[in-house]
C-alpha cells in the first residue's frame, strides 16, 4: 500500500475511535485574528508582517472573508501567548 493509502486508513482509524470516545482527541478553539491583534497591541501592517503576508489578506482574515487554518492558526495562537518570541524569532540572523 502506498504512504498516501497507510496515512488514509491511519486517519480513518483515528476518527473511528474518536466517534466512539476512545483515543486522545485534540480540539482547537477558533482563533479570532482581530482580538490577537489588539491583544499584541499591533497594527493591521504589523500584524500582517508578523504573519508573513500581505495586509488586504489579513484583513480579509479579520473581516471574515478568509477563513484561518492550519498553521496561520498555530501562529496566531503563538502570537497570542507569546508576541515577544516570534518577534525574535523573525529578526534572528541565521
Amino acid at each position: 500500500m502506498s504512504t498516501f493509502g497507510e496515512d488514509l486508513v491511519q486517519s480513518l482509524n483515528e476518527a473511528l475511535a474518536h466517534a466512539k470516545g476512545e483515543g486522545p482527541a485534540i480540539v482547537h478553539t477558533p482563533v479570532t485574528p482581530r482580538e490577537v491583534r489588539k491583544q499584541a497591541k499591533l497594527t493591521q501592517a504589523q500584524m500582517a508582517t508578523l504573519m508573513g503576508m500581505s495586509v488586504s489578506g489579513y484583513r480579509k482574515w479579520e473581516q471574515g472573508a478568509r477563513r484561518v487554518s492550519g498553521p496561520a492558526a498555530t501562529l496566531l495562537r503563538i502570537i497570542e501567548r507569546e508576541p515577544n518570541a516570534v518577534r525574535r524569532a523573525l529578526l534572528a540572523s541565521p
